[in-house]
């Protein structure tokens, strides 16, 4: 085992300006986490309510064409839990198996290689290094780094550019969750009484979909840090492949209970963003999840967040308020809504409520 090390001085010029994130830290072998990573004790997992009792719903999607009952699943988990695991989705096991492998290695990568995706050095804005979440904004630092492919704004010149480690598995399981994600979709808008995705809620449900490969590298101490705090997505969903560590929380509706998603090997985790939130006018609900890390095992986990396009302009459907009810929401435009998202740290559903009216 190598010698522990001290820790750097300036620990936000080590992470951001030096490019070295919190895998370059963890390989410092530290005998403690950092101040900056330790959350207020009501925020770690020893003081939060865990229920035992309950776990998100599994669906088996293999008859989605054929049985009716396999939407109203869907629908019934999105009203319900706002989370919610398929399986038998049809994407082979390899190639789940080979974007988790692909995201380990990425980071394990010497710091000189990977530093080349940094935001001010990558060769293409539609991949990007980053780690935290915001670490400039953050009070308090979270345990992560994370690749984001940006796959709506790019084209087979900028995949090429691509870490050659991992774009091949990351664009071979993109062709093969994109016909999974449609059928989610239209599952979910059939329940809503939209019956067509046509050209504009094409941009404002999946115009800008991103694939990211995030790295939680084990933590010297686990009880006190966390690789995410309690959030809700901004997507319209967000599908995402765990690994086996685990470590994903969801908060239970209107209440203080989490509840652990346990993986499940082939599996897939669908949750409802908070764009279809407001697109449903609350019909659907996005809902707040959270993130531990492991004090032994690197976990890795893959999410596709299905964003809209950065001009789409997202407001309760016309359909969805045929029959009079009480608008909930005002009209946003997508960009404003991100980049409000992401001008502050993790706070739950603080983004939300601000698009109320």
């Amino acid at each position: 085992m190598s010698e522990p090390h001290t820790e750097p001085e300036n620990l936000i010029d080590f992470l951001v300006s030096k490019g070295n994130e919190v895998k370059g830290l963890s390989q410092l072998n530290l005998k403690k986490t950092p101040n900056q990573f330790i959350q207020p004790p009501e925020k770690r997992l020893s003081h939060i309510h865990v229920s035992t009792q309950e776990s998100v719903p599994i669906i088996d999607v293999s008859k989605w064409d054929d049985d009716p009952k396999v939407a109203e699943s869907i629908c019934e988990a999105a009203k319900k839990w706002g989370f919610f695991q398929i399986i038998n989705h049809g994407v082979p096991l390899d190639v789940l198996e080979n974007v988790k492998r692909a995201a380990h290695e990425f980071f394990e990568l010497p710091v000189e290689e990977r530093r080349k995706y940094l935001k001010e050095n990558s060769p293409t804005q539609t991949v990007m290094l980053k780690t935290s979440f915001n670490p400039l904004a953050e009070k308090v630092l979270e345990w992560k780094d994370y690749l984001v492919h940006f796959m709506g704004q790019g084209n087979n010149d900028d995949f090429k550019l691509w870490p050659p480690v991992s774009r091949d598995q990351v664009l071979e399981y993109m062709n093969w969750i994109k016909p999974v994600i449609r059928k989610l979709l239209e599952a979910l808008l059939n329940g809503i009484n939209v019956n067509q995705i046509d050209e504009v809620k094409e941009s404002a449900l999946m115009g800008s979909p991103a694939v990211t490969l995030l790295y939680y590298p084990k933590c010297p101490d686990p009880d006190l840090a966390a690789g995410a705090g309690p959030h809700s997505d901004i997507s319209s969903i967000t599908v995402l492949l765990q690994d086996d560590v685990g470590g994903l929380y969801v908060r239970l509706s209107e209440s203080d209970q989490w509840i652990h998603v346990t993986p499940i090997k082939g599996a897939l985790v669908v949750n409802i963003g908070d764009v279809l939130q407001i697109l449903s006018n609350d019909r659907y609900k996005s809902v707040e999840h959270r993130v531990f890390v492991n004090g032994s095992k690197d976990r890795v986990s893959v999410p596709v967040f299905v964003n809209p396009s950065s001009d789409a302009v997202i407001g309760p459907l016309p359909e969805v308020m045929e029959a009079g009810e009480k608008l909930v929401y005002k009209r946003v435009v997508y960009s404003d809504y991100f980049n409000y998202f992401f001008s502050k740290g993790h706070d739950g559903k603080r983004t939300i409520d601000n698009a109320k009216i």
